[in-house]
């Protein structure tokens, strides 16, 4: 029987697998890659639809450019070409006659932990960065003062937004919430961001209701301002040194499974093996550069996106094994907790998908991960809040512990000084994986080290990743056909495709 290396955390473990398990790695690094300066100065001067760049910024004397935190593709990169795209656009605006000095570069992360200055340095290239005059903005959606958009309903934007002339978003098209009209929506009131919370596939827009709320702020802004868009196509983050061909290569499993690196890493503590990880050489790279309106320009460059890092399945599994990174998918990165651990595997893994759900109905998800109480102090309280109000109250006291942190205003304070999430991302965080969770009969947790942890969010505890398959196997009836996603990165799962 071979075994498969996993990540867990920031352990490597091994999955046994046999002929009849589906092995979804993601596809090898696609042969053409471009230069993401001359893509995005040619995408703006030769849109998919509305006029030219040119033709939005005549008359214009500022500019609000809209950026997102890197967060997605999870883990990052230090090589990305997002910065570069970014100073493209500043260029671009300068020859259009608005100078830097007269732009904005508003960062538009939802919930998330604000931005400190050091993070906010590196969204540009260093040489760039130092000359850039004009302002930059980090969003807080808690802010009084934020603008309402009375065409969108009820929601308030940053006012970055509306007191300009041209709004431009650049992003990348990751999934139909994160890039194009989900960068405006990040930059939205919580009620609205957390509105959105519960999308049931992050790559699929029909019959989605975040992505028709996403619409709806983009048609209210631009009826107020000149709006374009760039979105990128990346690919996956790549490793570069020893171990660049993993996972795509199958090869590069066994080069894993048996280098004496991974003896030797396994005997580290938990802190040096994250910085081992952390400091890991990886790349992402772009592919292409469409633009245009933001929804127009996200679509097409989500549809690419979707197409290049794919994964084929015939049909949805009966158990589906997947092993949690060792951060989460919100920037700044963070060691994960019990719920941002749940939020990565079943509201991000299990929501790239299309067609189909990858796990038949009252299938079995095997959670590879230790799923411990580890709460980082003040970064993690609103965390810990709502895993204890889950805990004492079960899922009958998250609204009114929800309700409770909306107004919490030392845990808002918190946010906005840059030291904690919104206090309402987690249960953002939480409501994303509810839609998975509908769908599956049990979330087994195998190699759980705190069974009171993984039973508080409903899991079922094992010791070991055999344990695991055996319990799976029997939920089916005696054999079970079992899918093992390797990550990082997650790949979008196409469903019978």
């Amino acid at each position: 029987m071979r075994r498969i290396p996993l990540l867990s955390g920031s352990r490597i473990v091994h999955v046994p697998v046999d002929d009849d398990t589906v092995v979804l790695r993601p596809p090898p690094p696609p042969t053409r890659i471009v230069d993401a300066q001359a893509a995005v100065r040619d995408a703006v001067r030769f849109p998919l639809d509305d006029p030219s760049l040119a033709v939005s910024a005549s008359g214009a004397s500022r500019a609000t450019i809209v950026v997102e935190p890197p967060a997605l593709p999870v883990p990052g990169a230090s090589v990305d070409p997002r910065g570069e795209a970014l100073a493209a656009v500043v260029d671009e605006l300068e020859q259009l006659g608005v100078p830097d000095e007269r732009q904005t570069i508003l960062v538009a992360g939802g919930l998330a932990r604000r931005l400190p200055r050091r993070d906010l340095e590196r969204l540009l290239p260093p040489p760039r960065a130092r000359e850039f005059r004009g302002a930059v903005l980090v969003h807080d959606a808690a802010d009084p003062d934020l603008l309402p958009l009375g065409e969108a309903g009820d929601v308030r934007v940053h006012r970055a937004l509306v007191e300009t002339d041209l709004v431009v978003v650049v992003s990348s098209a990751e999934t139909i919430l994160h890039g194009g009209p989900g960068a405006l929506l990040a930059a939205c009131d919580a009620d609205t961001v957390l509105r959105t919370a519960g999308a049931d596939s992050l790559v699929r827009a029909a019959g989605e209701p975040a992505w028709q709320l996403a619409l709806g702020i983009e048609s209210a802004l631009a009826s107020r301002v000149q709006l374009h868009g760039v979105s990128l196509v990346l690919d996956h983050p790549r490793l570069t040194g020893r171990f660049r061909d993993y996972p795509h290569e199958p090869r590069s499993l066994e080069h894993v499974s048996r280098s004496p690196f991974r003896r030797l890493y396994s005997v580290l503590p938990g802190g040096v093996r994250r910085s081992i990880l952390r400091d890991q050489g990886r790349a992402i790279a772009a592919t292409a550069a469409f633009a245009g309106s933001p929804a127009v320009a996200h679509a097409e460059a989500l549809l690419r996106t979707v197409e290049l890092r794919g994964v084929a399945l015939d049909e949805p599994l009966d158990a589906l094994v997947v092993g949690v990174p060792w951060i989460g998918p919100h920037v700044p990165r963070e060691p994960l907790n019990p719920v941002t651990a749940a939020a990565t595997t079943l509201g991000l893994a299990l929501r790239l998908w299309r067609d189909a759900f990858p796990v038949r109905d009252e299938g079995t998800l095997v959670l590879v991960h230790s799923l411990t109480r580890s709460f980082a102090h003040r970064v993690h309280e609103p965390y810990r809040a709502m895993f204890d109000a889950l805990s004492a109250g079960g899922a009958s006291g998250l609204a009114s512990a929800r309700a409770a942190a909306a107004v919490d205003d030392e845990a808002l304070a918190a946010y906005r000084g840059g030291l904690a999430c919104h206090p309402l991302l987690p249960y953002a965080d939480w409501a994303g994986c509810a839609p998975a969770l509908a769908r599956l009969g049990s979330v087994l947790v195998a190699g759980s080290r705190d069974f009171a942890a993984a039973r508080t969010l409903g899991f079922v505890p094992s010791h070991s990743i055999s344990n695991a398959l055996d319990m799976a196997h029997g939920v089916a009836g005696g054999r079970a056909r079992v899918g093992v996603l390797l990550a990082p990165p997650y790949a979008p799962i196409l469903v019978g495709g």
